[in-house]
């Protein structure tokens, strides 16, 4: 190779490796890499140890391939060491096997850690908050069986509170994702997936349906707002004394294929979530999710639905109920 071209290839590389680390400092643009809750730092945090990990192999080995390629190059002059008969090093074998096996080992540890973490409560402090997400044809509807009230497209949260969400879907498989605040879980029908999230601080954070699902997947987004306990309070008193209680009609029409705006409901039919649920559900015990939640203070009517609702998870997972019967 001539000094020139040898130049050159110097250069490229110069710059590929300037452009990779100025590019991943472009700030908020990369979603996953801008935490905002405990969750979302964990996943990060894990990231970051998996990729150095990763990094202690690639680049010796891209290192060692560029100087092999140089070093050993065909060419009039090169005086490098030429072992036509070698064929083992004990030494090299040691190192090339014992170091991929403690990498390997250590992020085993540190992937099991994390998983079997983010699978709790991730401010123990704070009693977490349930919302229910159903994945619908194109457009999200959560409903809050604490506070009785529903949104479509749209998603408020008080922030420094955990949130305890029960996914599911009454539509094709989809994926629910809020990159800021955590990792990404699947709704499907007939399952009711959990997954705690957290906003450390008021802000307004983008959600994504991250599974195509079809015509409409691309108009699958959302904003997740947090606010400060007191204002979220004052949002859900709001609702409750301005808009229209949730029909099953309502939801009939939402179930129908298509991308629609936001709404907001002050109420929503009692055990909807459960139903939707055990539509598909084809005897799969839900209990662990599906558990019996606490009713508003002073919410007599709330308190009826969450007894209603228990009754109806515990008789569909009896053998040889009717699933059908629950459809309606």
């Amino acid at each position: 190779m001539s000094g020139g071209k040898m130049l050159r290839h110097i250069q490229f590389w110069i710059l590929a490796v300037l452009g990779t680390v100025l590019l991943t400092g472009c700030g908020s643009e990369y979603l996953v890499l801008n935490p905002k809750g405990p969750v979302a730092e964990t996943q990060y945090n894990l990231i970051i140890i998996s990729t150095i990990l990763v990094a202690v192999i690639i680049v010796p080995v891209i290192a060692l391939t560029a100087f092999i390629v140089y070093r050993y190059r065909d060419t009039p002059g090169n005086k490098a060491t030429y072992k036509p008969e070698w064929a083992h090093s004990t030494t090299l074998e040691v190192i090339w096997w014992i170091i991929p096996i403690v990498i390997v080992a250590l992020l085993g540890y540190f992937t099991v850690r994390d998983i079997y973490l983010l699978k709790e409560n991730p401010n123990k402090e704070v009693a977490p908050m349930t919302i229910q997400v159903t994945a619908l044809d194109w457009k999200w509807m959560f409903t809050y069986p604490e506070q009785n009230i529903a949104t479509v497209n749209h998603l408020e949260i008080p922030a420094g509170v955990p949130i305890r969400f029960q996914v599911s879907a009454d539509a094709p498989m989809n994926s629910f994702w809020v990159p800021e605040l955590g990792g990404q879980i699947y709704a499907m029908a007939g399952m009711a997936t959990e997954l705690y999230l957290q906003a450390d601080e008021p802000g307004t954070f983008a959600g994504f349906s991250s599974n195509f699902s079809g015509e409409g997947f691309a108009k699958m987004q959302f904003n997740v707002v947090a606010k400060p306990k007191e204002e979220f309070d004052n949002w859900v008193k709001e609702v409750k004394g301005t808009t229209p209680a949730m029909t099953k009609a309502d939801y009939e029409e939402l179930r129908k294929p298509g991308v629609t705006d936001k709404f907001t409901y002050s109420a929503f039919p009692e055990g909807m979530f459960e139903e939707i649920v055990a539509k598909y559900g084809h005897g799969h015990d839900m209990d662990y999710v599906m558990e019996k939640l606490p009713a508003p203070a002073g919410d007599k009517s709330s308190n009826e639905t969450s007894q209603n609702t228990q009754q109806k998870t515990e008789s569909h997972n009896m053998p040889g109920m009717n699933h059908s019967s629950m459809n309606h």
